[in-house]
């Protein structure tokens, strides 16, 4: 690993240090893993998939504010050698990540973009995405479930923005449709079991909360 690539990863760390929402280092690294995995199998390029999957999370809306543009990113990239052509192509696939509301295409416009977003919707999903988003929504005091709150099809972004649902919901709204959604045909193999765990965890939630067991 090269020195800037390596300055890269000792500040994301830093930047994620002390989060428990789920997107913490080891969420950067998960990503990184699965994004390299897929990038080999799908002929992305490896080095722009690395550096845009380490940097994903950095100016996240569900962390940061005033993150449009990626300023983040781009200040991380600069101060670890990267010129701006190619902290700008980072940055391009960093903006296209995000899931944006059920209602809302976020189809990325390269195949780097493809893979970086697929290998973070594939660590929201399966046993490891059961429990981010609970990490989430108790990070966000948002509740377990409430029966009375049906889930929202979001059509905005702004609308996906300002909800307030409770994690159970969180699934309908976005898990349990991310498998469907995913670009590359690798990412499709790898989240069928994924996507079936939870359906199996929210059949036995349903039934324990309904007190069938």
């Amino acid at each position: 690993m090269d020195n800037d690539l390596q300055q890269v990863y000792q500040s994301v760390k830093f930047a994620c240090r002390g989060d428990s929402t789920g997107h913490d280092w080891w969420h950067i690294l998960r990503v990184v893993k699965l994004a390299l995995f897929i990038s080999e199998r799908e002929n992305a390029n490896p080095f722009t998939v690395e550096l845009a999957a380490l940097l994903h999370d950095v100016d996240d809306w569900k962390l940061n504010r005033n993150t449009e543009g990626c300023p983040v990113a781009l200040r991380i990239l600069h101060d670890s050698g990267y010129s701006d052509d190619e902290a700008r192509r980072v940055a391009l696939i960093i903006g296209q990540v995000s899931f944006k509301g059920a209602g809302v295409d976020t189809t990325p416009s390269t195949i780097e973009a493809k893979v970086v977003q697929d290998a973070d919707r594939l660590d929201a999903i399966g046993a490891i995405g059961v429990a981010r988003a609970f990490a989430y929504g108790g990070a966000r005091h948002r509740p377990m479930y409430i029966p009375d709150l049906k889930p929202q099809q979001h059509h905005s972004f702004d609308e996906y923005q300002h909800a307030h649902g409770s994690t159970i919901n969180h699934f309908y709204e976005k898990l349990l449709l991310l498998k469907d959604r995913l670009n590359t045909q690798t990412a499709r193999q790898i989240a069928v079991e994924r996507h079936q765990f939870m359906e199996l965890f929210l059949t036995q939630f349903f039934k324990e909360w309904s007190v069938l067991d």
